[in-house]
């Protein structure tokens, strides 16, 4: 297995690892009684928070709503895509 094909793959898991976190931030911001600081939803919060924090500061609630994650769900599936896609850069460079 080539290094290229293993960062491939490496990135492929991280970037789907952290839109499915993103993801599960989504329909936690649907519960505000849940308690983020505790096990296990502190293995969803830990990871994300850092990408979130400073999103909010900059784009507020809309109508009461966080729309933080949702903005990191688009940027790393366009990143994804960009990498890893049918026609993306890293994809590109393994065939060539």
């Amino acid at each position: 297995m080539s290094t290229l094909t293993l960062t491939s793959w490496s990135l492929g898991i991280l970037l789907g690892l952290i839109i499915f976190l993103m993801i599960f931030r989504i329909v936690l911001t649907w519960y505000p009684q849940v308690e983020l600081q505790k096990f296990p939803f502190n293995l969803v919060v830990i990871p994300t928070e850092p990408f979130l924090a400073p999103t909010r500061k900059i784009v507020p609630p809309l109508g009461g709503v966080d729309i933080s994650p949702i903005l990191w769900v688009g940027i790393f599936s366009l990143i994804r895509e960009i990498l890893l896609g049918q026609q993306g850069l890293l994809t590109l460079m393994q065939f060539r």
